[in-house]
């Protein structure tokens, strides 16, 4: 292989990885027993943040079925910051339309919605534990062929 196509290469490889907008920081998610949310069952998240200083975007991610019957799915997350609170959030998360189907990633019948709840970026500035509660607040309970929900937390490339 010629010197100058290596170095082309090379340099391809560069501005690719520098395009990136974000890194992963951190993504849990939690099973969700038989398929079946009860709203009784509200899991929660831990993450630990260091620094303080980066911005974040912080994502919503639920797994499920082709089977499920809805295009939303509403939730309350509730965000426990190092020796503080935030009020909860009630969110409409579109997980479908009628002229799209479903807009997450899909395998067979399984799809993957990871769905931005913060706006823009935010700066989490305080170092510590930080905890989130999720409570699904649909009429159906429990809700079915939910397969796991969880917390993505992406730190954002400046």
């Amino acid at each position: 292989m010629p010197l100058s196509y290596k170095r082309s290469l090379i340099w391809l490889s560069v501005l690719v990885l520098s395009a990136c907008q974000t890194v992963d920081v951190f993504e849990k998610n939690v099973s969700i027993p038989a398929h079946e949310w009860s709203s009784s069952f509200k899991p929660e998240i831990e993450l630990e943040i260091t620094d303080t200083t980066s911005l974040y975007n912080i994502y919503f991610v639920v797994r499920h079925t082709d089977a499920y019957r809805y295009k939303n799915m509403w939730v309350n997350v509730y965000t426990y910051m190092p020796a503080d609170s935030l009020p909860k959030q009630r969110l409409d998360l579109l997980l479908a339309t009628d002229d799209r189907g479903w807009l997450g990633s899909g395998m067979d019948d399984i799809f993957e919605h990871r769905i931005r709840i913060t706006g823009e970026p935010v700066q989490l500035r305080k170092a510590g534990m930080y905890r989130f509660r999720l409570e699904q607040i649909m009429r159906e309970d429990p809700l079915q062929d939910v397969m796991n929900v969880g917390i993505r937390v992406e730190k954002v490339k400046r």
